[in-house]
């Protein structure tokens, strides 16, 4: 069997690899049945790119269309509105305007009806234009925020009421990087969502995330019901908090405040695979993200490496690769069917890896 690279080189057919197993993804007593290596949806079917977006990223439209995959998760980012409504936005500032003329809100400024008015509106028989979305890129160029196929912006709870149950939903906390929380303020936000999602999650499979050190805590310690992961870069970009710096600090902010698992950037864990090692001996779950995870060859060694699952923007692409190896019921197909890599095709892949991890 091949793998579908997505796109990479043709691999060819092969010997024998020792194989590493993963941890299963039990979750929660809320998840109906372990998952074996869990594909989870970015933002929904995918983030939306600078030059060109399918749908709405972090939309139902978005939620539902990767709910046709096999995938066992979605992702997307949860804010808090200032009247108290936790909504989905991946930004910490909303614009609208032209590009001669750009407006500008902090997202958790707004009331629930000023977040609600920007981009698409829905109406009984329609979606009508709201404010114009602009959206600013990493190096700080404008431009408009337009993608193929429409849907409003919203809330978690409509997630909660309208996505298709079968979904687990990976909630991600969302702060700004560039300010400090006081306590209260961390406290208050992460008992609105906790509260919400208590009354709505019924038997849907949920795991917190987040890169801010002490919202993890926060969660873990106010509820019990729900796995909490911690978000880092694994060292990649440097930061004021000592704590995201490096798997080893995530490992010990796991262990001292009893989280379930981190959720690192993938190269952070190619870079530094013997980590992985010490991640699984503190008994902790390892999920990745990030631009090579829509690469098979890349999800397949992670794989290997005992890996527990990758969030992906090529949600067909990966989930179908990910379902050719692992069979129907997430389980691992038989062994003359799944893919075996002689040494020189490891070599070939370790190189491969070794090139995307440069880039």
């Amino acid at each position: 069997m091949a793998l579908k690279a997505v796109p990479m080189l043709e691999i060819p057919a092969l010997d024998q690899v020792q194989e590493v197993h993963s941890f299963s993804l039990s979750l929660s007593s809320h998840t109906p049945k372990p998952v074996r290596f869990a594909v989870i949806g970015h933002r929904g079917n995918g983030m939306n790119s600078l030059s060109s977006a399918t749908m709405r990223e972090n939309s139902i439209l978005s939620f539902n269309s990767a709910a046709r995959f096999p995938i066992s998760y979605i992702e997307f980012d949860v804010q808090v509105t200032r009247d108290g409504v936790p909504i989905i936005f991946h930004d910490d500032f909303i614009l609208t305007g032209n590009l001669n003329a750009v407006y500008e809100r902090r997202v958790t400024d707004l009331s629930l009806e000023e977040f609600l008015s920007y981009g698409a509106q829905r109406e009984p028989e329609a979606i009508r234009s709201g404010k114009p979305l602009l959206r600013r890129s990493a190096e700080g160029n404008v431009f408009d925020w337009v993608v193929e196929a429409e849907d409003p912006l919203c809330t978690l709870e409509e997630a909660f009421l309208k996505v298709d149950p079968r979904l687990g939903f990976n909630i991600e906390l969302k702060f700004d990087d560039n300010l400090e929380y006081a306590e209260k303020n961390l406290l208050n936000t992460v008992e609105i969502v906790a509260r919400l999602v208590s009354t709505n999650a019924g038997a849907r499979p949920v795991i917190f995330s987040t890169f801010q050190p002490d919202a993890a805590r926060i969660i873990r310690r106010i509820q019990r019901d729900y796995p909490v992961f911690f978000l880092t870069d694994g060292g990649l970009k440097i930061h004021g908090d000592e704590r995201r710096n490096s798997l080893e600090e995530a490992v010990k902010l796991c262990v001292e405040h009893g989280l379930e698992g981190i959720v690192s950037e993938v190269r952070a864990v190619l870079r530094n695979p013997a980590e992985v090692v010490g991640i699984k001996e503190a008994n902790l779950r390892l999920l990745t993200y990030g631009g090579l995870n829509n690469t098979a060859e890349v999800v397949y060694m992670q794989h290997m490496m005992g890996i527990d699952g990758v969030i992906v923007d090529k949600v067909k692409e990966m989930s179908e690769a990910v379902l050719s190896f692992f069979g129907e019921e997430g389980q691992e197909a038989e062994a003359e069917a799944r893919p075996n890599f002689s040494e020189g095709q490891l070599s070939y892949l370790r190189k491969l890896v070794a090139e995307l991890v440069r880039q």
